[in-house]
C-alpha cells in the first residue's frame, strides 16, 4: 500500500456525528472531506455548506466511483454497514467505519476477509480507546503494573439517554439492538483494549426494555427521524463474560434507569498488583508507606493526537500503528452477539 500525500475523505451519511467528523478531519493538514452523500438531499447540503465540502453525491455509489475519494467514513444505521463497506473495498477505498461493526459477527467477518482481499484498511471508529485516560492506562497495565488482571467493570449508565424515540436507533430491525449496541460496545471495546484481552469464551446476558416503550427516557441525541412507532430494541443490558485465560468482565449498558448520576462512563479493573479507574483516572495500589491511590497519574500516550480519524489520516500518509484492529472489532462483535443471544435463551452461550 502506497503511502498517500492528503486523505481525501467520502461521507456516507451527513448525521449529527457526521459535522463533529468533518471538523475533526479538516482539522490535519493532511485531511480533506470532498463528497458527501445522504439518504435525505438536504442533510447532505447542509453538511457541504457548513464544511465547504465540494461534491453532493445522488447515491453512495458516485461516490465510491469518484477518483477523488481515498476513504469513505461511513454512519448509518447498523443494517447498511456491511453492504456499503463491501462497496465501498470492491471500489479500492479505504474505510472508516461507525460503530458496531456490523449487524452480526458473520456480516464483519466479510467485510474484514473484503479488506484483506482488496489490500484496503478498515477501521472502526472505537473513539473511546484513543482518549488520554485509555491510553495512560493502556500503556500502565502493558508495563506490567496491575499485574494479572482477573476481573475488569466496563458500564456506561444513562438516567435518561435514549436516542431520539421513534428513529433508527430504536429499531431492531436497523439496529440490531438498542444500548447494549449503541453505547455497550464503547464501554466493552475500551475494558478489552485496556486489559488487551479479547479472547473470550462464554456469556451470559441479560436485556430490558422498561422505559422506551412507554415512551420515557428520551435524551434526544441525532438528527435521524421519527419514523418508526414501535421501540422493539433493549433500553439495558447488562452480562458477564467469561475469557479463555479465566479473567471475567461485567457489562451493563443502559439507556434510562432509575440511576443516582444523569451520566456514568468507565472501565474499572482489578489486578494482582493494582487497580485502575477510567473516570475518574485512577491508579491504586500498594505502597512503602501505606496504600496509595493515585489520580491524573500519566504516562507515555501511544498516540498523542488522541484522535481516531487522524490516526488513519497519519497511518495511510506515515505508516502510523492503527490502535484498533480488526480482528479486535470482530471479537467484541461476537460478545454482542453473544450478550443478545444469551438473552434470548435465558442461559449462558458459549463463543467459538
Amino acid at each position: 500500500m502506497s503511502s498517500l500525500e492528503v486523505v481525501r475523505f467520502g461521507f456516507i451519511g451527513a448525521g449529527q456525528i457526521a459535522h463533529y467528523s468533518a471538523d475533526i478531519i479538516h482539522q490535519h493538514p493532511r485531511g480533506k472531506v470532498v463528497a458527501v452523500h445522504d439518504t435525505d438531499p438536504a442533510r447532505a447540503k447542509l453538511l457541504a455548506d457548513k464544511h465547504d465540502i465540494p461534491s453532493v453525491c445522488a447515491d453512495a455509489a458516485q461516490v465510491f466511483a469518484d477518483p477523488q475519494v481515498d476513504a469513505v467514513y461511513i454512519a448509518v444505521p447498523n443494517k447498511f454497514h456491511a453492504p456499503l463497506v463491501l462497496a465501498a473495498l470492491e471500489a479500492g477505498k479505504h474505510v472508516l467505519i461507525e460503530k458496531p461493526l456490523a449487524m452480526n459477527a458473520t456480516e464483519g467477518a466479510a467485510m474484514i476477509a473484503a479488506a484483506d482481499k482488496h489490500g484496503s484498511v478498515l477501521l472502526v471508529g472505537m473513539n473511546q480507546r484513543y482518549i488520554p485516560a485509555s491510553q495512560t492506562i493502556r500503556a500502565a497495565v502493558a508495563a506490567g503494573e496491575a499485574g494479572e488482571i482477573y476481573h475488569a467493570k466496563a458500564y456506561w449508565w444513562r438516567r435518561s439517554g435514549i436516542p431520539k424515540l421513534g428513529t433508527w436507533f430504536t429499531h431492531r430491525e436497523l439496529a440490531g439492538a438498542g444500548a447494549c449496541n449503541d453505547i455497550g460496545v464503547h464501554a466493552l471495546d475500551a475494558c478489552l483494549f485496556l486489559i488487551d484481552n479479547f479472547d473470550p469464551v462464554a456469556v451470559s446476558g441479560a436485556t430490558y426494555a422498561k422505559f422506551g416503550p412507554r415512551g420515557l427516557g428520551e435524551g434526544g441525541w441525532g438528527h435521524s427521524d421519527r419514523v418508526h412507532e414501535k421501540f422493539d430494541v433493549d433500553d439495558f443490558a447488562t452480562a458477564f463474560i467469561r475469557m479463555r485465560n479465566g479473567a471475567t468482565v461485567t457489562l451493563d449498558a443502559v439507556w434510562a434507569a432509575h440511576y443516582a448520576e444523569p451520566q456514568r462512563f468507565g472501565v474499572d479493573l482489578y489486578g494482582t498488583e493494582g487497580g485502575f479507574s477510567l473516570d475518574p483516572l485512577e491508579f491504586r495500589h500498594a505502597g512503602a508507606d501505606g496504600y496509595v491511590v493515585e489520580r491524573d497519574f500519566e504516562r507515555p500516550l501511544a498516540l498523542p493526537h488522541c484522535e481516531r480519524f487522524h490516526n488513519l489520516i497519519n497511518h495511510l500518509c506515515e505508516g502510523e500503528e492503527l490502535l484498533v484492529k480488526p480482528a479486535q472489532a470482530l471479537a467484541v462483535q461476537k460478545i454482542l452477539d453473544a450478550i443478545n443471544e444469551s438473552a434470548r435463551l435465558g442461559r449462558e452461550v458459549s463463543i467459538h
